[in-house]
């Protein structure tokens, strides 16, 4: 046991610590303490660049490009899902717009059950009349002008031919 202790004394350099008037003993004792821990994380840090064998520079690349497959990895998903969300949002509003409709159909059908409501539809639509009675068809002015179409003028464009038929036409009625 007494070598222990000399052992000790001679690691201290087998002198007291003497403390400096400059800087008191705890300064000295926290500063010990951040270099112990400055050592400690570099020898941790090249430890780990021991380990993978590579520099600081190589380890960000690598990690920029695990980063860069993981994105890439989410992204095509990630689009599928939102595209298929939306293709999903257009078909429900498209069925419900059918199941309104077909609630609207439902309801005329339930108005053609009834057979004054057919017969009243014949006369408006089909201009159907019942034996005995006598039609009257009433022609208004307005109707008229739409059914009068000026046919023995030809400066005006025939209506429905290709331009290139209108060109041909006045090539030729030209000679």
């Amino acid at each position: 046991m007494a070598e222990r202790g000399r052992a000790r004394g001679r690691r201290g350099g087998g002198r007291a610590q003497s403390s400096s008037p400059r800087r008191p003993q705890r300064a000295r004792r926290e500063d010990r303490r951040s270099r112990l821990r400055r050592g400690l994380t570099a020898t941790r840090a090249s430890g780990a660049a021991k380990v993978l064998g590579m520099s600081t520079t190589r380890r960000a690349a690598v990690v920029a490009i695990v980063v860069c497959a993981l994105a890439f990895t989410i992204a095509v998903p990630l689009r599928t899902y939102l595209s298929q969300r939306a293709d999903v949002a257009a078909e429900e509003a498209r069925q419900a717009e059918l199941e309104q409709q077909v609630a609207e159909l439902e309801a005329r059908k339930a108005e053609l059950s009834d057979p004054a409501q057919v017969e009243a539809e014949a006369r408006r639509r089909l201009r159907y009349v019942m034996p005995g009675e006598t039609p009257y068809m009433v022609q208004l002015p307005e109707d008229k002008q739409s059914e009068q179409r000026p046919e023995g003028d030809e400066s005006a464009p025939a209506q429905g031919l290709a331009w290139y038929e209108m060109l041909w036409d006045s090539v030729t009625k030209g000679e």
